[in-house]
Parts: structure tokens; sequence; C-alpha cells
């Protein structure tokens, strides 16, 4: 399993271990629970295609009553207990792994047989398509799990354009020599009219704070399936105007308002959504904050960055 509202990266790590457990003859079940618009064409394609089980894909109820003493429970794309699609899962037994490429917080899974975070990785996808290398000799991969994974490599890193290294070139040039096809991938990461729509707006509204920052607001309508990627996506957009050093998208969903923050290189939105309770990388980061209240959150984000300009943590 993964973070709950699962992205394109956290899905593709997970196909990654699917595609593990069933080199050595394992049974594997990823766990989720909301399908979001960003993954539900993919997670589709699976459950429509004869080659694999009709279980590859169970609830958080099921897989509790799945789970026993000779359960290995695999925990992709986060480190945080809270975020983690079934917290139930981590205490049914203590055969855990994590793979994650977020930095640690005070908050972590406790007592993991292993636990291999990687900060400097792009993606959760890399990391997994880096392992399956070496996993086995000839290991399978499927034409389909191969576009799975490149695409979640392909988002977390803006079609290679931030977080990359050597080791993420090699990752995506082994899923190519599996069968990943740019053209299927671009195709299978297109969005509907009303998100795109909803993003432009985000990136319409927005406004600067300190000339620097730019700041903006996403209350979601019911057209907007998965609000919170849309906000991800704006703040990574907001980038591409001149003069912007960091980028702040505040999005209201399910009594919680989630901060994607992003930047270049040169703001640590890390150290500014630390001090609000989130995390994440350098350059790209979140929180989430339990209140309903934009104008709070935001009031407070700024004043975090004040404090953090005043105290030289931040230098413009």
């Amino acid at each position: 399993m993964g973070h709950n509202l699962s992205d394109t990266d956290c899905l593709g790590a997970e196909i990654g271990v699917y595609c593990a457990g069933r080199e050595i003859g394992k049974p594997v079940h990823i766990v989720i629970d909301n399908l979001t618009s960003a993954i539900r064409p993919i997670v589709e394609s699976f459950k429509n295609n004869e080659e694999y089980p009709e279980d590859m894909f169970i609830t958080s109820e099921r897989a509790l009553s799945l789970c026993n003493d000779n359960t290995l429970i695999m925990v992709v794309d986060t480190n945080r207990p809270s975020y983690v699609e079934c917290p139930g899962l981590l205490y049914k037994n203590r055969n855990i792994v994590v793979f994650d490429h977020h930095r640690q917080t005070e908050e972590v899974i406790e007592n993991p047989i292993l636990s291999y975070i990687e900060p400097y990785a792009s993606s959760a996808s890399e990391m997994i398509a880096e392992v399956l290398q070496y996993f086995a000799e000839k290991i399978v991969i499927h034409d389909i799990e191969a576009d799975c994974i490149y695409a979640g490599i392909l988002i977390d890193t803006q079609n290679f354009m931030t977080k990359t290294g050597v080791r993420t070139f090699e990752a995506a040039a082994f899923l190519r020599r599996n069968g990943a096809e740019v053209t299927r991938v671009r195709k299978m990461l297109r969005e509907n009219m009303e998100t795109y729509k909803a993003r432009a707006e985000v990136v319409r509204n927005a406004e600067t704070f300190k000339d620097v920052f730019a700041i903006s607001e996403l209350e979601p309508h019911g057209d907007i399936e998965s609000p919170t990627i849309v906000g991800a996506q704006a703040a990574n957009e907001l980038l591409n105007i001149v003069g912007i050093k960091a980028s702040f998208v505040l999005t209201k969903f399910n009594d919680k308002i989630y901060i994607s923050s992003r930047s270049i290189d040169e703001i640590n939105v890390q150290s500014i959504m630390a001090r609000l309770g989130g995390g994440g990388h350098l350059n790209i980061a979140g929180a989430q904050i339990q209140s309903s209240n934009m104008d709070e959150v935001r009031a407070e984000l700024e004043q975090t960055i004040e404090n953090m300009l005043e105290e030289g943590e931040i230098k413009l």
C-alpha cells in the first residue's frame, strides 16, 4: 500500500512490487480505497485485463481480513503511519518494509524489518524500478506494468525536469527495454477538461507575496474529482512565471487544508512545510492541516515565511 489519495508515482511503485511478488510466486494485493482521477484509467486497464486476478486491488477492509503472521506489508511512497492507505495494517504484524523517497520527520513507521528511505531519488517508482533490475536475472515485466512505473517517474520529475539524476535515467532506460512506450504513457496521463480548467483558474488567481512567492487557493467543486492533485499540478506551473522562487497552493478537501509547495533551487520549501507539520523535499513539499478555514491557514503560511525571513533561514 501507499499513501491515501494515491497518485501515479504511488501506483507505479505498487505495480513494481506486484511484479516482484509474481516473480517469486507470491500472491500480491494492492490496497486502494478511493481511486483518484489521476490513477483511475490505469487501475481500470488492469481490472479489464484477464491476465490479472480480480483481487489485485483490494480495500482496506479486505486487506485487514487477509493479513496474517505470514503476510509481508510493503509501504511505498510514504514513511508516515498517518498517511498510509490503511493504518490498521501496520499493527496486524511486524513484517513491514518501507520504500520511500520523502525525508523522514518525527512521525515514522516503527520497527520495520527494512526501511529504505532515499530522499535523493526522484520517485518511489524509480526506487522500485532500480530494485527490479537486480531482483531476478530475467524478471518479467509486461508492457502495461512498465508503462505504469514509467508514468510514476515521469509525473514526479515533471517530465524529467526536476530531481533527476543518473539513476533516474537508468531506471527509465530499464523500463523502456521492458516495453514502456512514451506515446502510451502520454495518453494514459491525459486529463479531462474540467480538471484542466480548474488548474488554469488556480494559476490565474495566484497572488505574489514578498514579490517572489506565489500563493493561490483551490476551492473544489463537484466536477473536480481529485482536487489535491490539481493543486500540486498548479503549484508546478506557477514556477514557470519569471521572478517566482517558490509557489504554494492551498486546497480545501475533506475538512483539511492541503498545501502543495514547490521551488526550483533557491528556496527550501521542505523547511517551510516542516514548520506547518508537513515535509517532503527541498524543492517539493507539502502539509495537511486539520482546518476548514482557508484564510487562517494562508495567514499562518505567510507568517511562517515572514518569521523565517527575519530569522535568516530564508534568504532572498
